[in-house]
This record gives C-alpha cells, structure tokens and sequence, in this order.
C-alpha cells in the first residue's frame, strides 16, 4: 500500500515537471523591436526583428545579422538563446523588452501613437 503511494506521489511529480517544461515559454516574442541601449552597430532606434514558430526564433538585430534562437535550457521561461551571436538574453514576462548579455536592449516597437483625440465643446 504504501509503495503504491509513493510510486503514484513519483508519478505525478515526473508528469509536472514534464508540464511545466514543455510549456515553460507562453510569451510570443514575434514583431519589430527597437534597440535602444548598447546597439551593435547604426544608432539607437534601429530596428530589430523576431519571428517565433513554438519555440523555435529567428532573430535579425540593427546590424542586420541574423540567428536562430531558442528558450534556454536553464530558465525556459525568462531566457532564449541566439546560436550564432553565442549569447542568452533575458525577456520581460511580457515581452517588452529583451536585454542581451552584452548589454544590448531591444523594446518593442509598437508603431506610432495614435493621433490626439480632438474634442469640440458645444456651445
């Protein structure tokens, strides 16, 4: 009886951990990113690019110089790696901002800000 229990305890621990890997990255990184500290190269305001397939990214900095990246395998859920730039980078859990370890930071770009809004008194 009570190898049974702890054989289902062991069960449902492997099958959480298991969970919560496979799902570790909820945030989609796709879309255009500014950089706005420590760019490679050009001035800051460059744009940088993301594109996300499930885990798998493709990043193009304001260099132009592309990598594949990945979540990383220590911190899944806060962290990527760039394969060819061989350097992780830590991403906002919304994924605002995205800060490399060399000290480069990209923020999103959300585009321009919508127009004032005009407001007319009646008289």
């Amino acid at each position: 009886m009570i190898l049974m229990r702890m054989t289902s305890c062991a069960i449902a621990a492997l099958a959480t951990l298991a969970a919560t890997g496979a799902s570790a990255q909820i945030v989609n990184l796709t879309g255009t990113y500014r950089c706005i500290q420590a760019c490679r190269a050009g001035p800051v305001g460059s744009p940088a690019f993301i594109t996300q397939n499930g885990p798998d990214l493709n990043l193009v900095n304001e260099a132009g110089q592309p990598s594949r990246a990945w979540p990383d395998a220590f911190a899944p859920a806060s962290r990527i790696w760039a394969d060819a730039w061989n350097e992780g980078a830590v991403y906002s859990p919304d994924g605002m901002i995205i800060q490399f370890d060399n000290g480069t930071v990209w923020q999103r770009d959300l585009g321009p800000p919508p127009p004032p809004l005009r407001v007319r008194l009646r008289r």
